[in-house]
C-alpha cells in the first residue's frame, strides 16, 4: 500500500473501491443536504468540507440540497444563512436543489406504492401507533387499518392531499414488516397532514413527506452516487435502501448511503434545538452571536474559513462519535491569524503614565512593524507623547525578580519606542494607583542603533498615546459553557452550565491607525490576543470582538479541576 492510499479516510477508501470495481468516475456526484431549520454549526463544517472536498478531489459535482420537508420549522432566513456559510467556507455548489422540488414526484411514487399494496393510510392516533409499534425487544402488531383496500387507500390519500382532513387524523405508512428487529422498518410513516404554509410551495400542499421517504428518493432524482450522513443515520440505511428498491431503474445510478461520526465540540452544544433555545431565551444575541458555535457566529467572532477547514482536516473523518476539545479549534485560528493579522497596540485596562522628562508639546511618530511573520506587510507610524496608557496589570509598586514588567525603580522598554523607568506613582483615596511617573532615556529609541537603544531590559510593554488614542467598545468573548460537555450530564439541564463571564464589555484605547477600520478586519492586539471589527461597528463607535486570546487560558483551569 503506497503512502497516498494510506492517507485516505475510510469514505475515500469506499469510493476508490467502487472506482476499482468499474464505477465510472464521471458518474460521481455528492451533495450537502442541510435542513433549513436553523443556522449551520461547526459540526456541519465537517460535512461541508467532506462533501465538497470529495467533489474537488474527484472533480465531481456537489449539489446543495435543502431538505425542506417540515414547514413548521423552516424559514427562508435559514436558507440564505446556509448559502452564505457554504460560500464563506470557500465552496461552490453545482446546483441548488430543494426536496420540495420533488414533492409531486414523491407523491406520484407514493401513489404507485399504494397501488402495489406497499403503502396504506393509517387512522390511528400517534399514541396508538407508538404502542402498536412494539419495543426493541418485542415485535410490533399490525395496524387495524393495514389491510385497507387499495381503492380506499387511494381515496383517503387523495383526500389528505386536498386538505379534507385535520392534522393528525391520517398518515400514510409503508407496509414493510412489523416484526423487524429494526424498529424503523416497522411500517414507517411516509406522509403526515400539515396545514402550514411552506417557505417555497406556500399552501400548495397539505401533506408533507417524512425525511426517510424524501432523503434517498431525492438522492436518486439527483443521481447522487454517494450519500454521506452522520452516524445516527446508520439504522436508517436499511429503510433508505428499501425505499430505493421500490423506485430505482437498473439503468440509472443507485445512491449508496454511508455514515461518518459526528464531531462534537467541548464547552458548547451543537443541537439545533438547543441552540434555538439559547436564541429564544436571550442567552445570546442571535444565531450569529460570537459565542455561538454556528459558522455565522465564528465568522463574526473573527475566525477565518482557512482555520476552520484546517481544523476539520486535522480531526479527520471517523467511525466513532468523539468530543473534540475547543482548544484545538482555537489553536488553528491562532496559527492562521498569526500569519495574516497586522500587529497593533491597544490598551484595555488603562493606567496613565506620565513621562516627566518628555516635553508636553512634543510628539513623535515612530516606526512600527505590521507583521513579523509577513515581510510584505510593511510598517506604519505610531504617535508617542508625554502621557501614555499601559495596562494596569503591567505595573506594580513592588514585585519579585520574576515580574518583568514595570515596577518602582525598574525599567522596561515601550514597544517601538524608548526605555522608561518608574520613579513614583499616585493613588486615590482607596489606595488604587491612578498614575505612574516615569523618566525616559532619550538615546534608547528603538531602531536608532545607539548603544543605549541596544541595551537589554527584560520587559517590553505595549502602550498608546493618550491624546491620540481612539476609543472603542471591546467585547471579550469566552467559552459559553463552563462544563466541557454541558448537554450530557444526567439530571442537569445544559442551561445550568452557562458561563456568566462568557462576555465582558470594556472600553479600549487604540492606536489611531485603527480609526478607519471596517467590519471583518482582523488584528493582533499585541500581548492581548486576536480581535476583529464587529458588524455593529460604525465610524461613530468602533466595536471589536476578541476572537481568541494569545494563549489557551483554559488549559490551566482544566488542569486545576
Amino acid at each position: 500500500m503506497d503512502e497516498t492510499t494510506k492517507s485516505l479516510n475510510f469514505i475515500e477508501h469506499i469510493i476508490e473501491e467502487d472506482l476499482g470495481k468499474g464505477f465510472p468516475n464521471e458518474a460521481l456526484r455528492f451533495r450537502f443536504p442541510p435542513e433549513p431549520n436553523g443556522y449551520l454549526h461547526i459540526g456541519h463544517a465537517s460535512s461541508i468540507c467532506l462533501n465538497f472536498g470529495l467533489g474537488l478531489r474527484y472533480n465531481a459535482p456537489v449539489n446543495l440540497r435543502f431538505d425542506d420537508t417540515n414547514p413548521t420549522k423552516e424559514e427562508q432566513e435559514y436558507v440564505d444563512a446556509i448559502k452564505r456559510d457554504v460560500e464563506w467556507l470557500g465552496y461552490t455548489w453545482d446546483t441548488e436543489r430543494y426536496a420540495s422540488d420533488y414533492f409531486q414526484q414523491l407523491y406520484d411514487w407514493a401513489v404507485a406504492l399504494i397501488k402495489e399494496g406497499k403503502a396504506y393510510v393509517d387512522s390511528q392516533s400517534s399514541e396508538e401507533m407508538a404502542f402498536q409499534k412494539g419495543t426493541p425487544t418485542e415485535p410490533g402488531t399490525n395496524s387495524p387499518y393495514r389491510n385497507r383496500s387499495i381503492k380506499e387507500n387511494l381515496e383517503l390519500f387523495e383526500g389528505m392531499k386536498r386538505g379534507d382532513f385535520e392534522e393528525g387524523t391520517h398518515v400514510l405508512r409503508a407496509k414493510i414488516d412489523m416484526n423487524s428487529t429494526n424498529m424503523l422498518m416497522r411500517d414507517p410513516i411516509m406522509y403526515r397532514i400539515l396545514h402550514k404554509a411552506h417557505h417555497r410551495t406556500n399552501t400548495d400542499w397539505c401533506i408533507y413527506p417524512m425525511y426517510d421517504w424524501t432523503h434517498g428518493e431525492s438522492d436518486y432524482v439527483e443521481q447522487v452516487s454517494h450519500s454521506l450522513c452522520t452516524l445516527e443515520f446508520l439504522p436508517h440505511r436499511e429503510l433508505y435502501d428499501w425505499f430505493l428498491d421500490q423506485v430505482v431503474d437498473a439503468k440509472r445510478i443507485r445512491p449508496k448511503q454511508r455514515e461518518f461520526a459526528r464531531r462534537n465540540l467541548s464547552h458548547t452544544v451543537v443541537s439545533k434545538r438547543k441552540l434555538l433555545q439559547l436564541v429564544e431565551k436571550d442567552v445570546v444575541d442571535g444565531w450569529d452571536d460570537p459565542r455561538m458555535p454556528t459558522i455565522s457566529g465564528l465568522r463574526r467572532r473573527g475566525y477565518t474559513p482557512e482555520s476552520i477547514r484546517s481544523f476539520v482536516e486535522t480531526i479527520g473523518i471517523a467511525k466513532r462519535d468523539n468530543l473534540i476539545d475547543v482548544s484545538l479549534l482555537e489553536f488553528h485560528v491562532r496559527e492562521h491569524l498569526n500569519k495574516i493579522a497586522p500587529r497593533v497596540m491597544a490598551v484595555l485596562d488603562p493606567l496613565k503614565v506620565v513621562i516627566t522628562n518628555y516635553s508636553d508639546d512634543n510628539e513623535e511618530w515612530l516606526d512600527a512593524e505590521n507583521n513579523p511573520e509577513d515581510e510584505s506587510a510593511g510598517s506604519r507610524k505610531v504617535p508617542f507623547s508625554r502621557v501614555i496608557y499601559i495596562e494596569k496589570a503591567d505595573f506594580r509598586e513592588e514585585a519579585n525578580r520574576k515580574f518583568f514588567r514595570l515596577k518602582l525603580g525598574g525599567e522596561v522598554r515601550l514597544k517601538n519606542a524608548y526605555i522608561i523607568k518608574a520613579e513614583s506613582c499616585t493613588k486615590d483615596a482607596e489606595g488604587n494607583i491612578t498614575e505612574v511617573q516615569c523618566t525616559y532615556d532619550p538615546k534608547s529609541k528603538s531602531g536608532s542603533g545607539t548603544e543605549e537603544s541596544l541595551r537589554k531590559v527584560k520587559g517590553t510593554l505595549h502602550w498608546v498615546s493618550v491624546k491620540h488614542a481612539v476609543e472603542a467598545e471591546v467585547r471579550l468573548y469566552d467559552r459559553l459553557f463552563t462544563h466541557e460537555s454541558p448537554d450530557t450530564q444526567k439530571d442537569k439541564d445544559f442551561m445550568e452550565f452557562i458561563n456568566p463571564d462568557s462576555l465582558q464589555k470594556v472600553t479600549g484605547y487604540l492606536e489611531p491607525n485603527l480609526k478607519n477600520v471596517t467590519a471583518g478586519d482582523r488584528f493582533q492586539f499585541q500581548r492581548l490576543g486576536y480581535f476583529n471589527v464587529d458588524t455593529d461597528s460604525n465610524p461613530g463607535k468602533l466595536v471589536f470582538n476578541r476572537t481568541v486570546p494569545l494563549r489557551d487560558t483554559w488549559a490551566k483551569i482544566d488542569q486545576n479541576k
